[in-house]
């Protein structure tokens, strides 16, 4: 496979809903082999690409969708993970809610991210500018752990089977 089709595969793969850039950035280094700096700029720019459309049209598209008489328990789950997501935003009431934000989307655990965190925003109507804002930082900071650990994987560091060693 050409470098120019793993780079767009990279791409492609931060887009995707809980794999985003936390599966995309170890599979750009590890398995491609690809160069780290552009492998993570690839990244942030195809898991941020759908934040405005998850913002703007996610809420619309979840109420609407579970409102169907078939099949309305996905969009009701989506929604009801989105509002438990915004309630643990808010917790620390409106000030602490931007850097709340930034954490939960920052933070590569399972179920936080990009699209979960900006759905919660949406949500909670919280201004789009400041959740992008947050979303961004998030992003970078996942981006930035998540490129650690890949090189650290590479370098032998720490070893896939669990056992870890220098060398």
């Amino acid at each position: 496979m050409s470098p120019l089709l793993k780079y767009v595969c990279v791409f492609f793969i931060s887009m995707i809903p809980i794999v985003e850039l936390r599966g995309a950035v170890p599979i750009g280094i590890t398995v491609f082999g690809l160069n780290f700096f552009a492998t993570l700029g690839i990244c942030i720019i195809g898991n941020m690409l759908p934040v405005p459309f998850i913002y703007l049209f996610a809420r619309k598209i979840l109420l609407w969708g579970s409102k169907w008489k078939h099949g309305s328990g996905v969009f009701k789950w989506i929604l009801n993970k989105g509002e438990k997501a915004g309630k643990k935003l808010t917790k620390n009431g409106s000030n602490g809610t931007f850097i709340a934000l930034m954490l939960f989307v920052g933070i590569p655990i399972p179920g936080t991210g990009a699209w979960t965190g900006t759905l919660a925003a949406s949500m909670l109507d919280i201004d789009m500018k400041k959740t992008t804002i947050a979303v961004s930082l998030g992003v970078l900071m996942a981006g930035i752990i998540m490129l650690t650990l890949s090189l650290m994987v590479k370098a032998g560091v720490i070893n896939c089977a669990g056992y870890s060693y220098m060398g």
